[in-house]
């Protein structure tokens, strides 16, 4: 998929960083076919690139992160313009964004959401915080959805909420160590009627893995989305997006299960666990196949999705 020397020297870039980023989804990456691997790779480089430069900077203030994240976003611009920018991984990334006609709204958006974490911006409502979760995941899932050619409509709401419901797992799983960091994700509301002030949830354990098992059941919602737009996926993905969603799943499923205990250390799937989760995604997409046979992918004009328009489909469809 790549082409010249520029992105091909990227693309190494950005698969070292895959391996030593995210295990969850270096296992997700490598069941995708060689095309899709090689968009993956491009696009969580850019990803994480964009994450490193404002949680990398944490300490800086926030008008000079103000200043790294208008950065970030001119030279998303520039290269979804077809500038030829300087930084390999927006290289890399203008490459996959015009290959795959990706919208501008969505890296755009992910951009936003990164601004968000550099305000240290809370969220009063479990609304409030799915649409930053939107922002920082969901958009990447419907970012996915254009390298693997999937035109459902109703099916793009489900790759989005997937994106929300691994959101949601992270928040979960790392909801100390972010308060320690100033960042609290937890709904606002929800605290107060558990009785927990924000900058108390280290000394309020007990409490707040009451909310986060509250969290983690709207997280459960979002993952059974997730799992009803496999049959909309090429077969050649959609073991690799079941098999990230039920091992992300399976972390959250350790954090209700820690109770109080969960961020005593980093939660983990143990390797039985996350093959029994694999196992369990086999069976996720050997399920979609005769939808498939009976009723194949619709094909129609793609446009980007937003916040807005995904929460008014979810009303009306309650």
């Amino acid at each position: 998929m790549a082409e010249g020397m520029e992105v091909s020297e990227a693309l190494a870039h950005c698969q070292g960083a895959i391996s030593r980023g995210s295990k969850s989804f270096t296992l997700a990456a490598r069941l995708f076919p060689p095309r899709l691997r090689d968009a993956a790779a491009l696009v969580y480089g850019w990803c994480r690139h964009c994450d490193d430069e404002i949680d990398g900077h944490a300490n800086e203030g926030a008008a000079r992160l103000g200043e790294r994240v208008a950065r970030l976003r001119s030279q998303t611009v520039e290269v979804l313009g077809g500038g030829k920018g300087s930084v390999p991984e927006f290289v890399a990334f203008g490459h996959v964004a015009r290959l795959y006609r990706i919208p501008e709204h969505y890296p755009l958006e992910l951009i936003e959401g990164m601004a968000m974490d550099a305000r240290q911006q809370r969220y009063e409502t479990l609304g409030d915080l799915e649409h930053y979760c939107y922002r920082v995941a969901g958009t990447v899932g419907l970012m996915m959805t254009h390298a693997m050619g999937l035109t459902d409509p109703a099916a793009l709401r489900n790759a989005c909420d997937l994106g929300i419901a691994m959101q949601l797992t992270n928040i979960s799983r790392d909801v100390i160590e972010d308060a320690a960091l100033g960042r609290v994700y937890l709904p606002l509301e929800w605290l107060k009627q558990a009785g927990i002030e924000p900058e108390r949830l280290a000394a309020e354990r007990a409490g707040v893995a009451e909310v986060v098992a509250r969290l983690l059941a709207r997280a459960d919602e979002k993952y059974r989305s997730g799992r009803a737009g496999l049959r909309s996926l090429p077969l050649s993905s959609a073991f690799a997006i079941a098999a990230a969603a039920r091992v992300y799943a399976a972390i959250g499923t350790r954090v209700r299960v820690r109770g109080a205990r969960a961020w005593d250390t980093r939660t983990v799937v143990s390797p039985a666990r996350k093959a029994l989760a694999v196992f369990r995604a086999l069976v996720d997409v050997a399920v979609t196949v005769p939808g498939r046979l009976v009723s194949p992918r619709s094909v129609v004009p793609i446009t980007p999705v937003s916040y807005t328009h995904l929460r008014a489909h979810e009303t009306k469809a309650n």
